[in-house]
């Protein structure tokens, strides 16, 4: 069974997370199949740009605590996004939470609808936002970061653009995305790949930096004891311990 589906119209590809019924969390399979997905994409002459969408009400829940990716596979997964020679531009109509919100970050361009809602909902079940904060990092509003990583609280899409998460939203995602489609088509291929590593640099210094001890801060904190309470407590539709 695809995980990924695969379109395109007009030189765009458009990616779409396929597994509603898991509400498109990331597990190992479905990062794999976008990872090659996304590298295909990059190879292709006939790609202008690659818009990364979903099916479901959920654009991504995050990890997926039942297979959940290797660490090492979700920062390659996001290098791959930020490195890529093509534009990337996210396409949301839904529901956002924790290491969706990487994906998110890792792309050029992010557009949602004003239904959609976003959480970085890590520290709820005993991790951190270690991986993600790699695109998140250089491109969101610290302090606004210090109170939803904190927290967990919800943000609409309205405070979602104000701190730097999405680049525009409205009440047809298609419509806003519409004129940015257009200009990307009149954009010469080469003069989109040069900009786009302007725009990355400094993204991509954070990915050296730091990937290897963001990753191991992930499997640290994955193998805690919090987390495996969070995580039962999560899958047992209960609150942890530690509430009070």
């Amino acid at each position: 069974m695809t995980l990924i589906g695969r379109t395109r119209a007009r030189g765009v590809e458009t990616l779409r997370l396929d597994a509603p019924e898991r509400r498109n969390a990331l597990s190992a399979a479905l990062v794999g199949e976008l990872a090659d997905a996304l590298t295909d994409a990059g190879e292709d002459t006939g790609v202008r740009a690659v818009v990364l969408t979903h099916t479901g009400n959920t654009f991504s829940a995050g990890a997926d605590l039942r297979d959940p990716p290797a660490p090492e596979a979700l920062v390659g997964l996001l290098r791959g996004i930020v490195e890529l020679p093509k534009p990337v531009l996210a396409r949301v109509t839904g529901h956002v939470r924790a290491g969706g919100l990487g994906l998110l970050a890792a792309c050029d361009i992010a557009v949602a609808s004003r239904a959609a809602t976003f959480a970085f909902t890590e520290v709820r079940i005993g991790v951190a936002p270690a991986v993600i904060s790699l695109p998140l990092l250089p491109r969101t509003d610290p302090r606004a970061l210090a109170r939803y990583y904190l927290t967990g609280e919800r943000l609409d899409t309205a405070e979602a653009a104000r701190i730097g998460l999405l680049t525009a939203a409205g009440d047809d995602v298609d419509e806003v995305l519409a004129p940015i489609l257009d200009g990307l088509r009149r954009s010469a291929p080469g003069a989109l790949a040069e900009t786009k590593r302007l725009l990355t640099a400094r993204v991509l210094e954070t990915f050296d930096r730091d990937a290897a001890d963001l990753t191991a801060l992930s499997a640290r904190l994955f193998a805690s004891a919090h987390a495996r309470e969070g995580m039962t407590a999560f899958l047992e539709r209960r609150d942890p311990e530690w509430v009070v």
